[in-house]
């Protein structure tokens, strides 16, 4: 009995070892399967940001990327959300059903939504934007969308009145499109205030034994501005130390010979040790403001700018910027350099703002708070996810006053939404006369231009499909 007792006893004792054991090992599993979904996760989100690099243009964009729903077949079907096709693609995603507050709409590159009774508006990247292939015949209820947030080189015909005014909803550059992005290089007015980068004015003067006083990076050469023109009768006048490609004249690092390097911490030790730097646009358009004037701003080095005649509507102080365009010749400039860099005195006077922390400057303070996008803010919409909402936001507004039997409300681009004068040369004397790429190709691509925004305005006027040859063939007709 004793025998039968005991074998009993361990069979118990075995039982309930191994029910432990099981209900461990189960556990263990459960986390380990949260574990790897986590993982899995990162990895995902970590290989789309490696995907999404190969397709930004701006690597500090933070694109939010809801993911599709199992269940999107079922919901177009249902008719309940509206399309939005990006004609000319820029995010590059199939399909996405975007949030929008209490909005939302199906964002989608697949040009088999064209027809569909829910797609609502076309949205295009002005700088991929084409006359190849365009969404037409364009119905009455179809909104085209206009995002172009880049220099008129790259698509002068949409500066012009004809091709702007074809769309109804705009995001560029000036203060008077729907979305205004004027201040998309600059992330916060805390980077402006930062002095991170600061180097003392006493470390500065002895960095001069060894260095110019002004500092020139570019290497996109003979743009329409005619920066290098200028440029390059400065240095007749003033050193200058040039790193780029263009006027090329002292090598940065090897390692920092990549253009992708210019947001480098390295890239930036460099530039902070010069007094000023010669901040020249690409082009000349009211509110195109580059990195080339705020990198300076924030380094707490002195920019010589030109570019916007508006610059100084966004300077954080009037005294924080010295503008090309106060100087009769740059001859004139680099005697005002010089002087400035004799006296610490007078040249501090251009750092007070960025020493004591104070901008003065009203209206870019409310420019950055009013902003509905962020800048490098994983907390904010970029400025992308913005205007695919503005244009989103829009389309439900006219979809209810339609239910309720209103009509629906009209948005139209103004010439002013996207535009720019015709580029000039510079003129220093009567042996300044070369032929630049200026006067070879960006005149008459100016030009030319109005021509193709006639045409353009014509084609699609006409409501249906038309060839590239077509477009030509007007295009030199008139």
């Amino acid at each position: 009995m004793n025998a039968m007792r005991k074998k009993r006893f361990w069979a118990s004792c075995f039982c309930l070892m191994a029910i432990f054991f099981l209900l461990v090992t189960l556990q263990v599993v459960v986390e380990l399967g949260k574990s790897e979904r986590k993982m899995t996760k990162t990895s995902i989100s970590q290989n789309s940001a490696l995907k999404d690099e190969e397709w930004q243009k701006y690597t500090y964009l933070f694109v939010k990327k809801p993911e599709l729903p199992s269940d999107t077949k079922t919901i177009l079907n249902s008719d309940r959300y509206p399309i939005l096709l990006w004609w000319s693609p820029l995010t590059g995603e199939t399909g996405r059903l975007g949030r929008c507050g209490q909005d939302a709409c199906f964002f989608t590159i697949n040009r088999t939504y064209q027809h569909n009774s829910m797609t609502k508006a076309f949205l295009f990247y002005g700088t991929d934007f084409s006359i190849d292939s365009l969404p037409l015949p364009r119905k009455d209820h179809h909104d085209w969308a206009l995002f172009h947030e880049e220099s008129p080189k790259n698509n002068y015909k949409l500066f012009q009145r004809p091709a702007i005014t074809l769309f109804n909803h705009t995001a560029t550059f000036s203060r008077h499109s729907h979305l205004p992005l004027t201040t998309q290089y600059l992330e916060s007015i805390e980077a402006l205030k930062s002095l991170r980068y600061m180097i003392p004015l006493q470390n500065k003067n002895s960095l001069r034994k060894r260095l110019a006083p002004l500092v020139y990076v570019q290497s996109d050469c003979d743009p329409p501005s005619d920066r290098d023109s200028y440029v390059q009768e400065l240095m007749a006048h003033i050193e200058v130390d040039s790193y780029g490609a263009c006027l090329h004249n002292r090598d940065l690092p090897e390692q920092l010979e990549n253009p992708a390097s210019m947001d480098n911490d390295n890239f930036y030790k460099i530039l902070a040790q010069y007094k000023f730097v010669l901040a020249f646009e690409n082009a000349v358009c009211e509110d195109y403001i580059t990195e080339k004037l705020w990198r300076p701003l924030k380094l707490g080095v002195v920019p010589v700018y030109y570019g916007s005649p508006s610059v100084k509507d966004w300077l954080p102080s009037n005294k924080s910027a010295i503008l090309v365009t106060g100087f009769s010749h740059p001859k004139d400039l680099a005697q005002y350099i010089k002087a400035l860099d004799a006296d610490d005195e007078k040249y501090e006077a251009y750092l007070e703002w960025k020493l004591k922390g104070d901008i003065s400057n009203q209206h870019l303070l409310a420019a950055i708070k009013e902003r509905t996008w962020g800048v490098q803010d994983i907390m904010k919409d970029n400025y992308i996810d913005a205007f695919e909402c503005m244009v989103c936001t829009r389309i439900w507004g006219n979809m209810r006053r339609q239910a309720k039997g209103m009509l629906p409300k009209r948005w139209n681009a103004e010439a002013s939404h996207l535009s720019c004068p015709k580029p000039q040369p510079f003129v220093f004397s009567s042996r300044n006369t070369h032929r630049t790429a200026l006067r070879e190709m960006w005149i008459p691509s100016f030009e030319q231009s109005k021509r193709e925004a006639h045409a353009l305005r014509q084609l699609v006027e006409r409501n249906r499909n038309f060839t590239a040859q077509e477009f030509w063939t007007m295009v030199f007709r008139e």
